[in-house]
């Protein structure tokens, strides 16, 4: 009995499925009727199934057989098939780059989405929202800050970042901040009321107390 060697043998075309499946393939390509031809391809497929079970997880994996039996054939299989034989420059071919859209973050640990709300709400018109939306940035700017480090960073600087990545078309009274601590995430997001509504309401109470005395 002749011996065969390793050195002598062909390349295993995909080694998952070893060196017999290879010889049975080699084996159909020999077969002159095309319809015996194919339905040994059909069977051929079944049990290169069952040897390689980890495909069935694939969502295509019928499909992956049959590219693989066409690729083990070297592309020289012509049956009747479920699929047809995939192009062969695809083959081994790198995908193509995905092209992320590129922008220059100021602040990475705050991220782009911070940039985006900031563009959002300097588009804003009214008064009120858009100085609503000043302390909901503050407020997530602060949270992402406190996330990446371990120091508490103080209402002023956070502002004053608002302020350059808006080309300070972003602002709000920081002594009323700092005295509401509205950059704080325990503070509950009610309607921003400005200094000026505060001392309002507070000469409302002045009057209301005087009536009361006369």
């Amino acid at each position: 009995m002749a011996l065969e060697y390793n050195t002598e043998r062909a390349a295993v075309k995909l080694m998952e499925y070893g060196r017999n499946i290879q010889k049975l393939v080699n084996h159909i390509k020999t077969i002159e009727d095309k319809d015996k031809r194919s339905a040994y391809a059909h069977t051929l497929t079944d049990l290169m199934k069952q040897i390689n079970s980890n495909i069935k997880g694939n969502q295509d994996y019928d499909q992956k057989v049959w590219d693989d039996l066409y690729l083990i054939s070297n592309f020289e299989l012509d049956v009747e098939a479920p699929f047809p034989m995939p192009d062969v420059s695809a083959i081994g071919k790198k995908p193509q780059k995905v092209h992320y859209k590129s922008s220059n973050i100021k602040y990475l640990h705050y991220g782009r989405n911070v940039e985006i709300m900031i563009e959002q709400a300097i588009a804003m018109e009214d008064p009120e929202s858009k100085a609503a939306a000043v302390i909901h940035i503050g407020r997530l700017m602060k949270t992402f800050y406190n996330t990446w480090n371990k120091d508490n960073i103080d209402d002023e600087i956070i502002l004053k970042q608002i302020k350059e990545l808006s080309n300070n078309q972003l602002d709000i009274d920081i002594e009323l901040v700092k005295e509401q601590g509205l950059f704080n995430n325990n503070i509950k997001e009610n309607r921003y009321s400005n200094k000026n509504s505060r001392d309002n309401n507070n000469n409302n109470r002045r009057r209301n107390q005087k009536r009361r005395r006369n």
